[in-house]
């Protein structure tokens, strides 16, 4: 429920950003609702905001613990999370391991083929534009990140990647794809590059290591049963949910 008395600050299709009572800090509000294709497909699905929280809060702390800078300060309650604010660079860092989705459409890659190595792909932040995906020229000339800004969050998207490889393979899923948003945190006048927005089965792509069943958005995307049972797999190998 949106709770009264409190000022948004934003609502987008899977959140709601309230302004939190601390200063500089956001309560970041997890709704059921469930889009694909750029809000072309659209539901709500009781309880996915819930697991969204919990997992992404899990996972938070996880690359916390191993020096990973992220807005994540703790989890309020089932679907609300404190963060700190931060200025959000409008690009989708999108992490490949695997090729799915737009990468087999765009390269003739059969789903499932293992890349070469880890891509990192660029997509601009824009519904209206559908996300395109851009270059390092385009984001540097339009002064959205700069070389070195990019050289952090790159190095810090391999750490991510391969810290969640092995976080996920201990439990039995394999992590193909998922998308990275970073901001910038000013705390003492020192600006610091963190890792934003949420690390969830919405932004993943996750396969079971021995069958290949799809445990992510996907599973909404393609029709392939009820996303919430997917992501409650998720959760409980990951220990959340007992």
């Amino acid at each position: 429920m949106k709770k009264k008395n409190r000022k948004i600050l934003y609502e987008g299709k899977a959140k709601i950003l309230y302004k939190g009572q601390e200063p500089n800090t956001i309560v970041q509000y997890f709704k059921d609702h469930a889009t694909a294709f750029n809000n072309k497909k659209f539901a709500i699905i009781k309880g996915k905001g819930a697991l969204n929280n919990n997992i992404s809060a899990f996972l938070m702390e996880k690359l916390i613990s191993i020096d990973i800078p992220t807005h994540f300060i703790k989890k309020i309650n089932s679907r609300e999370q404190l963060v700190y604010q931060v200025e959000i660079i409008p690009i989708e860092f999108v992490v490949r391991n695997t090729a799915a989705g737009s990468i087999c459409k765009r390269l003739n890659l059969k789903e499932g083929e293992l890349l070469p190595r880890t891509l990192i792909e660029y997509y601009y932040k824009c519904d209206e534009l559908n996300d395109p995906m851009i270059s390092e020229e385009h984001i540097t000339a339009f002064n959205w990140a700069n070389l070195s800004e990019l050289k952090i969050i790159y190095n810090m998207s391999i750490q991510i990647n391969n810290f969640l490889i092995k976080l996920f393979s201990n439990v039995g899923i394999k992590v193909i794809d998922f998308k990275l948003e970073f901001g910038r945190l000013t705390k003492n006048n020192k600006h610091t590059l963190v890792l934003a927005d949420e690390l969830s089965p919405d932004n993943f792509r996750l396969w079971d290591s021995k069958t290949n069943k799809k445990l992510d958005k996907d599973v909404f995307r393609e029709d392939l049963g009820n996303i919430t049972d997917a992501y409650y797999e998720v959760a409980q190998k990951l220990g959340i949910i007992k």
